[in-house]
């Protein structure tokens, strides 16, 4: 059976279709924590790697950090090298791979650390086009990173009969869908009480598989 048919997919990457070891994320956010004098709970944890803006802000400011700060220390120690040996892919994500429309990623994650995933996971070659956000072009719900997607997979977006869609695993992915006219896709791969909040989308899944049902 086909995935649901859309005339083209955006996909977001980390948390999405692809994770980062549990033991990496605890020891760089332990590491950061001992460098800013403060210390970070596993609930938090998650929180910090997967949760909304607003819930990681919530975790920053309760332990007096601002975003910037944390990033900055959370950047120059995020190793990039052992980050993607630390990188895996999910399972189900193979049926990314199937899908018969132009498909490419917009995420967080940064440029660098990217690109080096794809090519280690040796999955590339899925997508026909790769928008990293930053401080230029935005961040999710921000609908631009979206708009560049559309416009690298050379489609006319949401409009004249053509349907989109964006999927990914947080609130803020599912915000940058609707902003840019698509529908919003949950990939919904963490606990919700961990994470602190629920999702709403046009529809939520625990992997892509369940598309296929």
């Amino acid at each position: 059976m086909a995935p649901p048919t859309y005339d083209f997919w955006l996909l977001d990457l980390d948390g999405t279709l692809v994770d980062v070891e549990r033991g990496y994320k605890r020891e760089l956010l332990t590491e950061v924590g001992d460098h800013l004098g403060v210390s970070f709970a596993d609930p938090e944890v998650t929180r910090v790697w997967h949760g909304s803006t607003a819930h990681r802000r919530g975790v920053l400011e309760s332990k007096g950090l601002g975003e910037r700060q944390f990033w900055t220390v959370f950047d120059e120690l995020d190793d990039p090298e052992a980050r993607v040996e630390a990188t895996y892919l999910y399972g189900d994500a193979a049926v990314v791979r199937g899908l018969d429309a132009p498909t490419g990623i917009v995420t967080h994650c940064p440029a660098p650390i990217t690109e080096r995933v794809l090519a280690h996971l040796d999955i590339r070659d899925w997508f026909d086009t790769v928008v990293c956000c930053d401080e230029t072009l935005g961040w999710k719900p921000d609908p631009a990173p979206i708009r560049k997607g559309i416009s690298g997979l050379s489609v006319a977006g949401n409009g004249n009969g053509t349907v989109g869609v964006y999927a990914g695993d947080g609130p803020h992915d599912i915000g940058a869908a609707w902003n840019a006219g698509l529908d919003g896709i949950h990939v919904d791969r963490h606990d919700a009480a961990l994470r602190g909040e629920y999702v709403l989308a046009d529809r939520s899944v625990r992997a892509f598989t369940d598309l296929l049902a």
